[in-house]
C-alpha cells in the first residue's frame, strides 16, 4: 500500500488545530470536486462514518470512512483519531495526530496508507505521490492562521 507521511507545524494551540482537522465537512472543502457528508450524529466520536464523494453530476466516487480510535489531546498528551477506508474501491487508513510543541504551537502528522482496487501494485508510487499532494494541500489549508 502507499505509505504517506506528511508533517505539518503551526502557531496554534493543539486543541485549535484538533478541531480543525476533526471537521469533516471542512476536509471537503478542501478536495476540488468534493463534499463530505456526515452519516452519524455529532459529536465525533469511536463508530463516527462519513463519506468523501468526490464528482460531478452522476459521476461520482466514494471514499465511507469510520473512526475507530478517538483520543483528543489533553495537555501534555498528543490526540490521535484513526480512520478505516469502508469502501469498495477504496480501502487502507488514516491517521491524523496533534502534538504540542515546546514554547507553543502544534505539530500535525498525517499518515496515511491506502490502496485502489483495480490499479495494479505498480502505480503504488504515483497514487501516493498524488495522495502527498492533496493531503498536503488540505492539511495546510485546514490549518492556516486565517482560517481557511
Amino acid at each position: 500500500m502507499p505509505a504517506i507521511r506528511i508533517i505539518h507545524r503551526t502557531p496554534l494551540p493543539p486543541a485549535e488545530a484538533w478541531r480543525r482537522l476533526t471537521d469533516w465537512e471542512r476536509h471537503g472543502a478542501q478536495v476540488p470536486l468534493t463534499r463530505t457528508i456526515i452519516e452519524t450524529e455529532p459529536p465525533t466520536h469511536v463508530g463516527t462514518r462519513f463519506t468523501a464523494r468526490t464528482g460531478v453530476g452522476r459521476i461520482t466516487f466514494d471514499d465511507p470512512m469510520e473512526v475507530v480510535r478517538w483520543q483528543p489531546p489533553a495537555a501534555p498528551a498528543a490526540g490521535l483519531v484513526r480512520l478505516e477506508k469502508r469502501g469498495r474501491a477504496v480501502t487502507g487508513w488514516a491517521e491524523i495526530e496533534v502534538r504540542p510543541l515546546p514554547g507553543g504551537g502544534t505539530e500535525a502528522h498525517w499518515r496515511e496508507d491506502l490502496r485502489v482496487r483495480g490499479l495494479p501494485r505498480l502505480l503504488d508510487p504515483l497514487t501516493a505521490a498524488a495522495g502527498r499532494v492533496l493531503f498536503t494541500r488540505a492539511l495546510t489549508r485546514l490549518l492556516s492562521p486565517d482560517g481557511r
